[in-house]
């Protein structure tokens, strides 16, 4: 398990830093992205032994069809593996009021074991749709081997956000599941929930509970709350 960014301020539901990363629409664009938060959560599992988390990265967009980007933070699995580093590409089509997302991501792993095998890719299919003051979505991620060198996985998820009215707070929240095909016993359900906050164009702030179904296989799947900030520019 590793990365979708916490998307902070932009609440979503797969707030997840880390994450998989989501351009702004921006014509010919690029921006930059600096950030921290009291952990590193993806689907539900911390990333960083429950520590904190730095993170950064830098977007590239063409119109609002087209984005690429790569992103990195700091890890810790107990194995000396320190640094994870995404690469990902998609376009965002507009089918009448839905948005569609189709992307790619790469996942990798510094300082890894030989025999980790963290490394995995996923492709990405996305769609949103406005639903008065909010937005609902849906996605799937698949990889054909996935991190640990398991095989076959597939995460799905439903997530719904709502930017409060008058205000720069957002609320969102996804419920997701994470299949391992091959692999007994070891689906799981995650689910977050949590406010954004816009305190100016560049600065966001989130809060969010995360919860798995999972806890029982160990701490790094309990419930917690993270906080933390970005900065894009």
């Amino acid at each position: 398990m590793k990365a979708l960014k916490l998307t902070l301020a932009a609440a979503a539901a797969a707030i997840a830093m880390g994450g998989a990363a989501q351009a702004q629409e921006r014509p010919l664009g690029l921006t930059f992205n600096v950030g921290a938060a009291s952990d590193y959560v993806f689907r539900g599992i911390s990333q960083t032994d429950e520590e904190p988390q730095v993170f950064g990265g830098a977007d590239a967009t063409l119109g609002s069809i087209g984005y690429a980007g790569v992103w990195a933070s700091n890890v810790d699995f107990g194995d000396g593996t320190d640094l994870e580093y995404d690469l990902y590409a998609g376009i965002k089509p507009a089918l009448g009021p839905v948005t569609l997302d189709l992307g790619v991501i790469y996942y990798g792993y510094h300082n890894q074991p030989g025999d980790a095998d963290w490394d995995f890719t996923e492709f990405k299919v996305a769609g949103s749709v406005p639903a008065g003051p909010a937005t609902v979505g849906a996605a799937v991620f698949y990889s054909n081997d996935f991190t640990g060198g398991v095989g076959p996985a597939t995460y799905y998820e439903g997530n719904a956000s709502v930017a409060i009215p008058d205000t720069r707070f957002t609320v969102g929240g996804a419920l997701g599941r994470q299949v391992l095909h091959d692999v007994d016993d070891a689906d799981y359900t995650v689910w977050n929930l949590g406010v954004g906050v816009a305190l100016n164009e560049k600065l966001g702030l989130d809060l969010r509970y995360w919860g798995t179904d999972a806890d029982e296989w160990g701490s790094i799947y309990d419930d917690r709350v993270v906080v933390g900030f970005k900065v894009t520019f």
